[in-house]
């Protein structure tokens, strides 16, 4: 994998990942753009112990644009898209509208002595997972998922390395359904300045397992799901996709590799190379659930980059919030007001439709 890191004309970094030696990246953004917005502002709530942040300038994002428009696409004579490139394998670079930012202006200002504030400090990356508008992560080959799985590395390696970075969370939207406002294949990276709520609910979770078992909890319920079966849908040497017995959403999958480590640097090449087939396999049974492309969310789960990262085993959850051909999930009151999930499939029933798809 051959990595090109340029500048964009506002200053914000890209790298490319090319699966070809000989590709060459040297053309110029030839845009002219605004700097990049100032940090967000992170304000603390005391009532859930949580950091929400406040980052009035995504209001502005782009929405949803025609295939003509799509800022992702490579650059063209008659349009320059964020990639200069006419043609690229992956690509990665600061989102131009950040939730968080290394770019602080000031420090903000108190609000109530209960209510801590501070920059939103950290970044936010788009990962475009290849260069076709049309295409979708099911019908990536392989070799494309491995460079994608590698971009990932590289860019948790290098973001934890950032001040103040505390977890990295690569992600994949997909579908108008779950909220998408570009239609291009692509995914996210989040590096927040504090460990995630979930983290660290799953975090204390370990902790406690540890303290009585001595064993990684993670690890010790991946075991049991692979000697029942039952909710297994795919499996080969190196990882295991299963559906968790206390799934919340309607079809939701873990797929995990059999050897706990803490994230995707970590694993090892026959790891990387093994997770490619498998991965798609399970999307594209997702996709043929209701002959139709589902929509998705993809969330990597890592440790944290400096605390923990004995307690995390590192593992993707996909989950769809489609629960019938005509039917979505939405989180409604129990879900989005005192969360707690309400499951309308029974996770055996949903791995047996998995495996049938």
């Amino acid at each position: 994998m051959k990595r090109t890191q340029i500048e964009l004309a506002d200053g914000r970094e890209l790298i490319y990942f090319d699966e070809r030696d000989d590709a060459v990246r040297d053309r110029p953004d030839l845009r002219d753009l605004l700097p990049p917005p100032p940090a967000s502002q992170l304000r603390f709530d005391p009532l859930t112990d949580e950091w929400v942040a406040v980052a009035v300038h995504r209001q502005t994002r782009t929405f949803l644009p025609p295939a003509d428009q799509c800022p992702l696409c490579p650059s063209t004579a008659d349009r320059l898209s964020e990639i200069p490139a006419p043609d690229y394998d992956v690509a990665v670079f600061e989102n131009r509208f950040p939730a968080l930012s290394q770019r602080v202006a000031e420090e903000p200002a108190e609000i109530t002595p209960f209510t801590p504030v501070r920059p939103g400090r950290g970044r936010c990356e788009v990962v475009c997972f290849t260069d076709d508008h049309n295409a979708s992560f099911a019908g990536l080959p392989p070799r494309r998922v491995r460079t994608v799985l590698d971009a990932l590395a590289d860019r948790t390696t290098a973001l934890g390395e950032l001040p103040g970075v505390e977890q990295i969370f690569p992600f994949e939207n997909r579908g108008v359904e779950i909220g998408v406002t570009l239609h291009h294949p692509h995914g996210q990276i989040y590096a927040y300045p504090f460990v995630t709520p979930r983290t660290r609910s799953m975090l204390a979770a370990a902790r406690r397992h540890a303290e009585r078992t001595g064993g990684n909890l993670y690890a010790d319920v991946l075991a049991a799901e692979r000697a029942a079966g039952e909710r297994v849908v795919a499996s080969n040497e190196h990882w295991t996709a299963y559906v968790p017995a206390a799934a919340r959403w309607p079809f939701e999958v873990h797929v995990a590799p059999h050897r706990p480590v803490p994230d995707i640097p970590a694993l090892d090449d026959a790891e990387r190379d093994a997770f490619g087939p498998l991965y798609l396999d399970v999307l594209r049974r997702f996709d043929g659930l209701f002959d139709l492309p589902m929509p998705y969310i993809a969330a990597w789960h890592q440790a944290p980059v400096r605390i923990d990262r004995e307690l995390g085993h590192l593992h993707l959850q996909l989950f769809t919030i489609r629960r019938a051909r005509d039917k979505l999930k939405y989180l409604a009151g129990s879900e989005s007001g005192m969360g707690v999930f309400i499951n309308d499939i029974a996770p055996e029933r949903a791995a047996e439709l998995l495996r049938a798809a």
